[in-house]
């Protein structure tokens, strides 16, 4: 791989730079493809923000998710067996939404109970692809001279449950709120500018990139229910009955997709299977609904 001499450039070339390349490896790499497909991609063109790698809410996150979450001077230092003291003074996080191909959105709007093929093989060989972008973001960084790790690739990596259900040592999705990528909503996705139908990716870095704005006024300002109580798709959209007035129940929802709807690891070829109902045929699908209902007001 040739690089350019880039580092030690300003912050906001080498963000660039970053942002460059996880486009590139999304729009040229053939695993970006659904495997029944020659041509139909699996995720759209993404977005790419940064988030300061010692922002206290890292800190928060430890009692909002568990203790156990890693701040991102914990997961680089653990990924080279030190000590978070031993870290570069500066750490950044790379955080990305890989927004879901409009044809496989379009698929699962149709369904009540199942999710489609196109959505399974989304869910599966979609994160083998995001797990390579992962691995090239870490590969870049490294050859042009910088630490950088994917905590969900690392062997610390792990998945625990309480009576709240599952969650892990690096969530994703509260990266990604970190570096302004969007809010939360009723059902505990994430509505970014491209909606809820996305999976997430993270590399933590000691190369110093300009922390990206947190504008949302709160987690939830993205949320047509928490912002005017205006929508309630999601709850209607919910096979398992696990999105309510009250949130989501993770014990509920897992349940489903572990227990009622295993039968279509077999029939679709799968290790996993997400059922993304509550993503799809709701007004934060590929959107802000927010944003989107002040500009039709604003509009007459």
């Amino acid at each position: 791989m040739l690089l350019p001499k880039i580092r030690g450039r300003p912050e906001a070339e080498m963000a660039r730079f970053i942002e460059g390349e996880v486009k590139v490896f999304i729009s040229t790499s053939p695993a970006n493809r659904l495997p029944f497909t020659k041509d139909d991609i699996i995720f759209d063109e993404p977005l790419v923000q940064f988030a300061d790698g010692d922002d206290p809410i890292f800190t928060d996150y430890k009692t909002i998710i568990a203790p156990t979450h890693l701040t991102p001077r914990q997961a680089l230092a653990r990924a080279y067996s030190k000590t978070p003291e031993d870290m570069p003074a500066r750490l950044s996080v790379i955080s990305w939404i890989l927004p879901i191909a409009d044809k496989t959105r379009k698929s699962n709007r149709n369904e009540a109970l199942i999710p489609t093929r196109r959505w399974a093989y989304t869910r599966w060989y979609g994160e083998e692809f995001n797990d390579a972008l992962r691995r090239h973001l870490v590969e870049i960084l490294a050859e042009i001279g910088y630490l950088a790790a994917a905590p969900i690739l690392q062997p610390y990596f792990s998945i625990d449950t309480n009576k709240q259900g599952d969650y892990s040592n690096w969530s994703e999705r509260h990266i990604a709120y970190a570096a302004g990528l969007g809010t939360f909503s009723l059902g505990s996705s994430l509505i970014t500018e491209r909606g809820v139908a996305h999976r997430c990716g993270s590399v933590v870095t000691d190369l110093a990139l300009p922390a990206s704005p947190r504008t949302a006024e709160n987690p939830y300002s993205n949320c047509l229910f928490y912002t005017d109580d205006s929508c309630k798709a999601c709850i209607v959209r919910c096979p398992a009955t696990a999105i309510t007035k009250k949130g989501h129940d993770k014990v509920k929802c897992e349940t489903y997709m572990h227990n009622d709807i295993v039968y279509l690891r077999k029939e679709y070829e799968v290790g996993i299977v997400g059922c993304g109902l509550c993503q799809t045929k709701v007004p934060c699908e590929s959107c802000n609904p927010v944003k989107n209902s002040h500009s039709r007001r604003n509009n007459g």
